[in-house]
């Protein structure tokens, strides 16, 4: 539930008062007291709201009101207070005797705040206008730079995975790539298979034993060949055919004859 209203507003006069209205206030506050200002209008003889009596009261009929030009020091209280507590004129107006709030809000807003702009001081901050276009700057140069050097990092970092991701990739196709022979190897082709090895028997010839690895041809897949097999004896520049059968038996013996 809110605050019920001071009075009923249906009937009641607004705007500025009038030096009768004035009068027959004092007169009644002087003889009665202030009272309760929600009767009052009623026992004045006034049609004005409550709050509107009291507010005339407070800021213009008190007997004790210091009206006239605010001096050199109350001027630099208000500014001072201005800067530490705001727009909270009740709270300056204890520290100005006889001073109202609302006549200290309304010299503010027409005569201190319009000084401090011209003298270049933010009246809301009461700093100077270039520190705090400085300051401004200066944290959006600070912004700036930071994500500046954010970006710088993330560039390299990605520069960095891109290399080694390179490098991964030319490691392992170079491996696959230079695989070394093992000591027995075999080349394949379309039509034969030819099978080296190291540890086979030397060959022997008519001279004597040849240290050459032996040769052997395992077989093709062109159909049958009438050929057994082709030797290169050490020495000589034409090849031996052996060819049937009964020449491989004649060449057998004329090795064995030849080793004995």
């Amino acid at each position: 539930m809110g605050r019920s209203p001071c009075c009923d507003k249906v009937g009641l006069k607004k705007g500025p008062w009038t030096p009768e209205e004035d009068q027959k206030l004092l007169a009644y506050i002087e003889q009665h007291g202030r009272g309760s200002w929600r009767s009052l209008p009623a026992k004045a003889g006034l049609q004005r709201c409550g709050k509107s009596c009291r507010l005339r009261w407070t800021n213009y009929l008190r007997p004790d009101i210091k009206r006239g030009k605010f001096s050199l020091q109350e001027e630099q209280t208000i500014i001072q207070l201005h800067a530490l507590l705001g727009n909270r004129w009740s709270a300056i107006a204890t520290h100005l005797p006889k001073r109202t709030d609302n006549e200290i809000k309304n010299y503010w807003n027409t005569h201190l705040r319009k000084r401090l702009a011209k003298m270049g001081i933010d009246p809301i901050t009461h700093k100077p206008k270039n520190d705090a276009l400085l300051s401004t700057n200066d944290a959006q140069s600070k912004n700036a730079a930071n994500l500046s050097h954010m970006a710088q990092w993330e560039s390299a970092r990605l520069e960095a995975e891109a290399r080694l991701v390179r490098e991964s990739k030319i490691r392992s196709h170079s491996i696959q790539h230079q695989q070394p022979n093992p000591p027995g190897f075999a080349l394949e082709s379309p039509t034969s298979t030819l099978t080296v090895s190291e540890n086979a028997h030397p060959i022997i010839t008519r001279i004597g034993v040849s240290p050459m690895p032996m040769i052997e041809l395992v077989g093709t897949t062109s159909g049958s060949c009438e050929t057994a097999g082709i030797v290169k004896e050490e020495g000589d520049q034409e090849w031996k055919e052996l060819g049937s059968s009964n020449n491989l038996a004649d060449y057998k013996e004329g090795l064995g004859s030849s080793l004995s």
